[in-house]
């Protein structure tokens, strides 16, 4: 099967995939009331379509983030989280909700500007390393402060309602998203994946190494900048809007490159498909759980990532001992 065919498979599935996540749910919604003047056809306008667009977006961009990431790092077990930027902008967004500054827009903004500060943080932090290294570290330091004061945030939080609302927006949803949400995020995803793609002949260049990339004429800054813009504007925009939804970026990668090959570049598109479609086949199966509510997607793609990435630890941890 050729490489243009294997996409072609992909994006049927995403459409697939798409389609199904209209209908299904506590009420599901036939083909027949589609454009019609049935009542439930406004479930699939109002409710139903702005949450498939955000998850088709919010897969596509952090599934495209963690084939770049392992690209660049040269590191299987990469994830858009190991450079901080989710864990600062869940940060700024729960001090948002925490201290009552509002919600919806604000919230965004704050989760923004938190990526945003990450960004520049991490930049500062590596800008004169050339080294991976470097930049896998500052951004462990960055997940790992964030989290604790994220956890110090609700200890110290005065109102039990904040406290509840910080919880459930940490463990990420798509559910109750609207088309206020798509417009807010949809921008700077778009944008930081144009960004992430442009890298592409940079990660093939990498794979021999940073030394042999300089001797190709790639310039390490121009990529370390793309890359980390790239993270912040499309995990900054998917954690103001959805919460924390991880292991995409982890996951996607693996799965698709024993069918697209090893070379970054090559993984970059079919990551972001398998991203999409991966997320929005687990939003269609958390509203199929048994009982009034919904499992929380965060925690669905949690329970998915969390053995898968074990298995890889586990595998990495096999090879070092041959």
């Amino acid at each position: 099967m050729t490489r243009t065919l294997k996409l072609i498979v992909l994006v049927l599935l995403v459409i697939l995939l798409f389609g199904l996540s209209l209908g299904c749910g506590k009420v599901w919604v036939p083909a027949s009331a589609w454009f019609s003047t049935d009542p439930r056809w406004w479930i699939i306008l109002e409710l139903r379509v702005p949450r498939a667009v955000l998850g088709l977006a919010l897969g596509a961009t952090l599934g495209l983030s963690g084939a770049v990431l392992q690209g660049y790092l040269r590191n299987p077990l990469a994830d858009p989280a190991v450079v901080g930027v989710s864990s600062v902008a869940a940060l700024a967004a729960v001090a948002a909700i925490v201290f009552g500054l509002g919600s919806g827009p604000a919230i965004f903004a704050a989760a923004m500007l938190g990526a945003g500060g990450a960004v520049a943080l991490l930049a500062a932090l590596t800008w004169r390393s050339p080294s991976a290294i470097t930049f896998i570290l500052a951004g462990t330091v960055l997940s790992s402060l964030a989290g604790a004061l994220t956890a110090f945030l609700i200890s110290i939080a005065p109102n039990p309602y904040a406290v509840a609302e910080v919880i459930d927006w940490i463990m990420g949803a798509l559910t109750d998203r609207g088309w206020d949400d798509v417009t807010l995020a949809l921008p700077p995803m778009m944008v930081g994946a144009v960004l992430l793609l442009l890298t592409g002949r940079s990660l093939d260049a990498l794979a021999l190494g940073e030394a042999a990339a300089r001797s190709l004429g790639i310039r390490m800054g121009r990529v370390r900048l793309l890359v980390v813009l790239g993270n912040g504007l499309v995990v900054g925009a998917g954690v103001a809007v959805t919460g924390v939804i991880g292991f995409v970026g982890l996951v996607v990668p693996h799965l698709l490159r024993p069918i697209f090959g090893h070379r970054p570049s090559a993984l970059l598109l079919p990551s972001a498909l398998g991203g999409a479609a991966l997320v929005l086949a687990a939003d269609s199966l958390v509203r199929l759980a048994p009982g009034a509510g919904e499992v929380r997607l965060g925690v669905a793609m949690a329970m998915i990532g969390a053995p898968f990435f074990l298995g890889l630890l586990v595998r990495e941890r096999g090879r070092a001992w041959i």
